[in-house]
């Protein structure tokens, strides 16, 4: 059979879970595996095709088990967002080192200031413990309604 060198497709959603990067781990994520996704992502890449991935965080985190034991559902959930941004930021490492351009984008709000705080508990005049911006906006976002997705028609060129 011969390779296909022309694609079928201009554009490709790649759903991969968290676990996928774990590769022959218990925890975490491998390098050896994640370097064999960016490989085969760039070969897809070199036909011409714009490939979106969607990871998830279970290899690390699990918004739902988290909140079983105590944590607040929200506040679990969050947590798991984080655990996929990590993944994301770890398969953006692997890709770009084979030579493909790739840029992460998530939902969760980050300051670019290192200074910021990132969430440390900090002391204010009246002695009560206080979280930084992005802790209370954490909380502050669950009244914020959800983005609508793009209409299809937005997706085509």
């Amino acid at each position: 059979m011969a390779v296909q060198t022309k694609a079928k497709y201009r554009r490709v959603l790649l759903k991969l879970s968290g676990e996928a990067l774990l590769g022959d781990l218990k925890f975490g994520i491998s390098p050896e595996y994640t370097r064999y996704l960016a490989e085969e992502i760039r070969k897809v890449h070199d036909l011409g095709v714009q490939v979106a991935v969607v990871i998830g965080g279970g290899n690390i985190m699990r918004g739902a088990a988290v909140a079983e034991h105590g944590i607040e559902e929200a506040t679990g959930h969050y947590m798991g967002m984080l655990a996929m941004v990590i993944n994301a930021l770890a398969l953006q490492s692997q890709i770009e080192s084979v030579g493909v351009p790739v840029r992460v984008q998530s939902a969760i709000t980050r300051s670019p200031s290192p200074t910021s705080g990132a969430g440390r508990s900090t002391t204010s005049r009246r002695g009560t413990s206080s979280f930084s911006r992005q802790a209370r906006e954490i909380r502050s976002s669950r009244a914020t309604p959800r983005p609508r997705c793009a209409p299809r028609r937005s997706m085509r060129t």
